[in-house]
């Protein structure tokens, strides 16, 4: 019986295969016109290939070497499962041991019949060989039960870990990652990592078991054939020198360009309706061919330096079955060695040669999963640009939890902020937030009003300057403590899947149906809520698809009534909601600030007349303040917005009225 590889057992499996993503993908079709998307491919290279898509391991890390360090930060992973890990060694041990069995038994039972002719007993032969395949067939059971156990854990582990840093990591992350590089780490990058430690684990301990064992046997049976088949590693391992880096870089190649197909596709979903109501489709298909064909030619250019690895391989382990089965015909001739020995040798020589192929193929593996590798660590272990001091972290952990006070007042002194491209977005900001006062921002698109927002959340620190909570910096402030008293509504509200009791019990878990229900009343949500099949058990869909724009934003402002935080933040809250339910929440934003502090920014001015203050942001700085009345008194830069923003609305209702007027 011929050796038996562990990983052809499963050929056709997920679990066999080399390089999922890439089947996955597979040459794409040539669309006519190709030529006028040639220089978009060019574009659409430059616009991807920077560090959005970069972890920052690839940079470094290009030199096409195994990072031993990098493999034990994953091994990490793996120890919890020691236990069955080390029994899946000893299944592949028992498999080898197998496989080392049969050319001895074929060498006995050739011997037999050369030396006894017909009086030879064979029995013991097949008795043999029968329970040697037992054992065979008992390992393979057990190797592939565990080995899946092993690989689905350790995928599970890798994602919980990965996702649980990625909910912890400041915005500036996010800034820099679209959401389909985040996808890719998540899903095919984990899958890979899980496939090696598994399979790889048996791979290795198979392929070294059967090579240690063949050696042994070929030095027993002759010496001097033995030595012929090993001289032949040295030149094994140059090859593997040679065709290392390239399959390395090849693979992070493919890496980068799946991040841009799982980015393109994600964002073509979500724009859907954009995309129709433009008739964009043809073009969005052309963007998208483009990316399919770089991964395309990445793909293949890393399995061409895959598949010229192993042919390699087998040409230099024929060249040494070759010379061994020269020299061993001129010993057999001699008498030195028998039929049996010769055949049993040239079967180990076989044994020899085949897990050294089954290694470079691993070696190659690993080299690409080694890209994967560096991705999916780069979320496990990147750190918050946003987190607790040391100091501030220890006082939290030995603080006993108390009720907190009421926060009074909220200061900004000197604050400015500039993103990662080092250009100013806020400058000289000197703001006082107070309780049960209302403070409204006003200003053009990008005056730094939602920045500001971030800031008093948190979610960036100020580059210089202080933001005190009751005369405290608040980065003495425990982080999650600090957001935990902030109850924030988005211009663009997130609703996610599930119903609308359970997505307004997500501002605090613990809250009651009535609570739940008193929360939806208070916001004036009721009305429509209770014209929904099932009430506030209606389920919504994927990120509440299934609501308008206005009701998702009353489930957005119910949350946060439910959640009861100290301040409130309203950032262009009520833009996207038409004038009834505008008029109902203006009536429900009285209780929600009543005892708060209050931000609210907006663009309808008419929705802030009654703030207690108006501040004007223009170009980062506050360059106005004061009441509605002596705003428009000053006859400033709100004025002039307020003015603007009337005659505007003014325009649009003689319009519709015009349109109205006119025949059909």
């Amino acid at each position: 019986m011929g050796g038996w590889r562990p990983r052809r057992a499963l050929t056709g499996s997920c679990v066999a295969s080399r390089e999922c993503s890439i089947t996955l993908i597979g040459p794409t079709q040539r669309m006519p016109g190709r030529r006028r998307v040639r220089r978009w491919r060019i574009e659409e290279r430059a616009m991807y290939d920077d560090d959005l898509y970069d972890d920052g391991h690839d940079a470094r890390h290009a030199d096409g070497r195994l990072r031993v360090g990098l493999w034990w930060r994953l091994a990490d992973f793996a120890w919890p499962y020691r236990r069955s890990i080390a029994a899946l060694a000893g299944f592949a041990v028992l498999t080898a041991a197998a496989d080392v069995s049969f050319p001895l038994i074929t060498r006995g039972l050739i011997d037999s019949i050369a030396e006894q002719g017909s009086d030879a007993a064979l029995w013991p032969w097949a008795l043999a060989y029968a329970g040697v395949t037992l054992l065979l067939c008992g390992s393979i059971g057990g190797f592939v039960y565990l080995g899946g156990r092993i690989r689905t854990h350790i995928a599970h582990d890798i994602r919980q870990a990965a996702f649980k840093n990625v909910q912890q990591l400041s915005f500036a992350f996010f800034d820099r990652r679209p959401v389909g590089w985040l996808m890719a780490r998540m899903t095919s990058d984990c899958e890979r990592l899980s496939n090696v430690f598994a399979w790889g684990i048996l791979d290795l301990v198979w392929g070294v078991s059967v090579m240690i064992g063949a050696v042994i046997a070929m030095a027993f049976m002759s010496p001097q054939l033995m030595l012929v088949v090993v001289a032949i590693v040295p030149l094994l391992a140059l090859a593997s020198a040679r065709f290392k880096r390239r399959i390395l870089t090849t693979a992070r190649d493919v890496r980068r360009s799946n991040a841009m197909i799982t980015a393109s596709f994600n964002e073509s979903v979500t724009g859907v309706l954009t995309t129709r109501a433009f008739n964009r489709e043809e073009d969005n298909h052309a963007r998208f061919g483009v990316l399919a064909d770089n991964m395309h030619d990445a793909s293949v250019r890393n399995l061409l330096h895959s598949a010229l690895y192993l042919p390699v391989v087998l040409t230099l382990a024929s060249i040494a079955m070759g010379l061994a089965l020269a020299l061993g015909g001129i010993q057999l001739a001699g008498g030195l060695i028998t039929a049996g020995t010769l055949v049993a040798f040239l079967t180990y020589a076989r044994h020899f040669f085949d897990p050294v192929e089954q290694l470079a193929s691993l070696f190659a593996e690993l080299q690409m999963a080694q890209a994967s590798a560096e991705r999916v660590l780069s979320l496990v272990d990147a750190v918050p640009e946003v987190r607790d001091r040391p100091d501030v972290a220890a006082r939290a952990a030995g603080r006993p939890t108390a009720a907190p006070q009421r926060i009074e007042r909220i200061e900004f002194d000197d604050v400015a902020f500039a993103y990662g491209s080092g250009i100013p977005v806020l400058q000289d900001i000197d703001l006082t937030l107070e309780r049960d006062r209302i403070t409204a921002m006003v200003g053009h698109t990008g005056s730094g009003k939602s920045t500001l927002a971030s800031l008093l959340c948190r979610y960036y620190d100020p580059v210089r300057g202080e933001v005190r909570v009751d005369g405290t910096d608040y980065r003495e402030l425990p982080l999650t403590a600090w957001q935990a008293r902030l109850g924030v509504v988005l211009q663009t509200p997130h609703v996610f899947s599930g119903t609308i009791r359970e997505n307004v019990r997500y501002g605090r878990l613990d809250a009651s149906d009535a609570e739940v229900d008193a929360a939806l009343e208070a916001v004036g949500a009721m009305k429509f809520v209770h014209g929904l099949p099932g009430g506030a058990d209606f389920d919504v869909g994927e990120a509440g698809g299934r609501l308008s724009s206005g009701q998702k934003q009353l489930v957005s402002l119910a949350r946060v009534m439910l959640a009861d935080p100290d301040v409130v933040i309203l950032d262009e809250a009520t833009s996207s909601i038409d004038s009834e339910t505008e008029f109902r929440i203006q009536r429900a934003m009285r209780t929600l600030f009543a005892g708060r502090i209050a931000l609210v920014i907006a663009h309808r001015l008419s929705t802030i007349r009654d703030a207690d203050e108006i501040v004007v942001l223009d170009g980062g700085r506050i360059i106005e303040r004061g009441d509605h009345a002596n705003l428009l008194d000053a006859e400033g830069a709100y004025a002039s917005l307020y003015q603007a923003q009337r005659a505007t609305d003014a325009a649009r209702a003689g319009d519709w009225v015009q349109v109205r007027a006119e025949p059909a």
